[in-house]
């Protein structure tokens, strides 16, 4: 470096003592400038401040305005009045309003701090209709947004027109600005706010107000989507309930089948549930008035009442008029109806509005159903279709079941049809097969015969020369020991003979059962008094059984039954039997008498008859030896007997079987106690169905 000198060194004074000058004679400008300075940056500032300011209080009036909309969600008042008294507030105006277009005209929706005289006026005109010169009127012309600085100094005013009058007069505004409220070009409303001093709005004033009016859209659009919506919801809502409440009644149908009361049932309980109703009944048309078929009611002395009374159509009650009209039926309130009868009735249970609708079949109303409210509401149509419904649910109950009533009557007459047409067909064969047997036992009983009378003769015959040949044999001499074996010979062949003897008897016998049997009877049926042929019957056996058995006794008893009356029958093939039955109630009582050895016993037959309606009772009851349970069993088998040889055959009681079952349709029983007694009781229908003209042989 090179080292300053003497010269160097002033020089270097002399700039400083300069450049200090120069400063001092500087310095205000500099402080001028910096202080002109601090102030524009102050005055920015506090601009920036104040657009910060405003920007929150926009954001917040913003969030209070979402807020409420977000937390009222369908109801338009409470957003109204907060976009109102924001847009004041931000807007630094006096007081606002909120309009609605309706029709050609507006409704107010909403005020903010709206001078008393304004308020009066706006509840006098609901609806206001402004002309082109006054602010709303070109907002609805131009659908642009009105800004008027000085109401004072508009043409309106200047000319006259009320409402920009009363607006300058009786609410002290003087600026005002008016924004419209559009949906897709189409003005819906308008947002109104008003200084009280000429002050004109900003531009972000006014950006904020347009903001409040797009926003109030978005409100009215998102209320009309949310009513849609619960409109919907509201619909569906009740289209589920019903179509619920139709499944249950019919699920009640389906598990009920055909009994009709739990259908009718579920019918008025949900009818009572989905349509607000405090008691709901259901009447069926029987004869010529409404009776109580089903209810359900709050008031169990009313529901009592409605069992209890039946119901003559006409306009004393809500089931009358619905029953006589054949439509629906409404009383909006019984008490005061003019018409309605049972206001005693209604008093009791506190009924008031009322509705019946008719059970309609064929063009006949067939019941009513009838629903009532303890309180004055008239059932909506919406209520009255639900029970419409009900109704013809109700029908289709009622018809399915009369339908399935007629389906199983018609079964059943066809079933006993059927079973006649058997019964029938089983008598016919039956009448066949007892004709073609007794044509065919008629048969070999009479080949038969001939052989038999031979050998019963040829053994008779035989038996008497036996005893020639012994006579002879007297005169001829024999010694003692020829003599013996001859008589021994003799004598054997004489016992062969009389066995020969008796078993053609008794072969003879049977011959002539079965002949008897076989025998054709007269082949017609036809009325008979019951009573005369047990009676005919009785005497026939006691006096045959006299006359074949000397001594033969027993006590009859007879009990008769005036009422027994007439029986379709064949009365030989009756009396056959009854005298079969008696016989053998004789053979019996006298056979315990037999075995008694002259003890106290007294043999007796009863014969009794019994009038059972469509039926007649004939009893044979004796006191003779009984039945064991073996022979019980076997009885009314062909050919089983248990009587000696030569004294029954085993047809009697098989063929007495037939007669009454088969060919009479009627039943034959026996109680029967060995030793004691024995019991045949005989049931006859009184018209049975009889084949006609077979010429049936038994």
């Amino acid at each position: 470096m090179k080292p300053r000198g003497k010269a160097g060194g002033k020089a270097t004074k002399a700039r400083r003592r300069k450049t200090s000058t120069l400063k001092r004679r500087d310095a205000p400008k500099a402080v001028r400038l910096r202080r002109a300075s601090a102030a524009s940056h102050e005055t920015e500032v506090a601009r920036l401040t104040r657009e910060l300011h405003e920007l929150l209080a926009q954001q917040a009036a913003a969030a209070e305005v979402l807020s409420v909309i977000s937390s009222s969600p369908g109801e338009l008042g409470p957003v109204f009045d907060a976009m109102l008294k924001n847009a004041c507030r931000i807007c630094d105006a006096n007081y606002g309003m909120l309009w609605l277009s309706e029709g050609d005209g507006f409704r107010s929706a909403s005020l903010y701090n709206v001078p008393p005289a304004l308020v009066d006026e706006r509840e006098r005109e609901t609806v206001i209709h402004p002309g082109p010169e006054i602010p709303l009127g070109q907002l609805t012309r131009t659908k642009q947004l009105v800004h008027t600085p000085d109401i004072r100094e508009s043409k309106g005013y200047i000319k006259g027109f009320r409402p920009l009058v009363a607006l300058a007069d009786d609410g002290g505004a003087r600026t005002l600005l008016v924004v419209p409220m559009l949906k897709e070009d189409e003005l819906v409303g308008a947002i109104s706010i008003y200084r009280k001093e000429v002050r004109p709005f900003t531009d972000k004033q006014i950006a904020l107000v347009s903001n409040f009016a797009a926003q109030a859209v978005i409100a009215i659009e998102n209320t009309r989507l949310l009513s849609e919506l619960r409109e919907r919801t509201d619909a569906l809502t009740v289209a589920l309930e019903q179509q619920t409440a139709t499944a249950d009644v019919l699920g009640v149908m389906s598990r009920s089948k055909f009994d009709l009361q739990p259908i009718l049932q579920s019918v008025v309980d949900t009818a009572v549930r989905l349509c607000r109703a405090d008691q709901a009944t259901i009447s069926r048309l029987d004869g010529d008035v409404y009776r109580f078929a089903a209810g359900n009611s709050l008031s169990p002395r009313y529901l009592k009442l409605e069992r209890a009374m039946p119901i003559v159509p006409g306009p004393g009650t809500v089931v009358g008029r619905a029953a006589m009209n054949r439509r629906l039926a409404r009383i909006d309130d019984a008490i005061i109806d003019p018409l309605y009868e049972k206001k005693e009735d209604a008093a009791i249970a506190g009924i008031h509005s009322m509705i019946g609708v008719p059970l309609m079949r064929d063009g006949e109303a067939i019941g009513v159903i009838a629903l009532a409210r303890r309180r004055v509401e008239p059932f909506n149509e919406r209520e009255i279709d639900l029970v419409t419904t009900f109704a013809d649910q109700a029908v289709i109950a009622i018809e399915n079941v009369r339908l399935f009533d007629e389906v199983q009557e018609r079964t059943e007459d066809l079933q006993e049809s059927l079973e006649n047409l058997r019964t029938a067909q089983d008598r016919l064969v039956q009448t066949e097969k007892l004709a073609s047997l007794g044509q065919l036992t008629a048969g070999i009983a009479h080949e038969i015969k001939n052989p038999l009378n031979f050998v019963n003769n040829f053994s008779a015959v035989s038996v008497e020369m036996i005893d020639e040949l012994r006579e002879a044999l007297d005169d001829v001499s024999l010694n003692e020991k020829r003599r013996n074996e001859i008589t021994e010979l003799t004598d054997t062949l004489r016992g062969n003979l009389e066995k020969i003897v008796q078993h053609g008897k008794r072969a003879d016998a049977i011959v002539k059962n079965m002949l008897l049997h076989s025998r054709q009877g007269s082949g017609e049926h036809r009325p008979m008094d019951i009573n005369a042929v047990v009676e005919e019957s009785l005497n026939l056996a006691y006096h045959g059984a006299r006359a074949e058995k000397q001594g033969f006794n027993i006590n009859l008893e007879k009990s008769l039954d005036p009422a027994a009356g007439e029986v379709d029958l064949f009365p030989q093939e009756i009396t056959r039997v009854l005298l079969n039955l008696i016989s053998n109630g004789f053979y019996a009582a006298t056979k315990r008498k037999a075995e008694a050895n002259g003890g106290d016993f007294e043999p007796t037959l009863a014969a009794m008859t019994k009038n059972l309606g469509d039926r007649v009772e004939i009893t044979i009851r004796d006191n003779g030896t009984g039945i064991p349970p073996e022979v019980k069993e076997k009885m009314f088998n062909p050919f089983f007997t248990t009587k000696p040889a030569g004294e029954g055959t085993g047809l009697g009681l098989s063929i007495s079987h037939d007669v009454i079952v088969k060919q009479h349709g009627g039943s034959i029983e026996v109680d029967t106690q060995p030793g004691e007694f024995t019991e045949f009781r005989i049931i006859l229908p009184r018209a049975p169905v009889l084949i006609a003209e077979t010429g049936g042989r038994v």
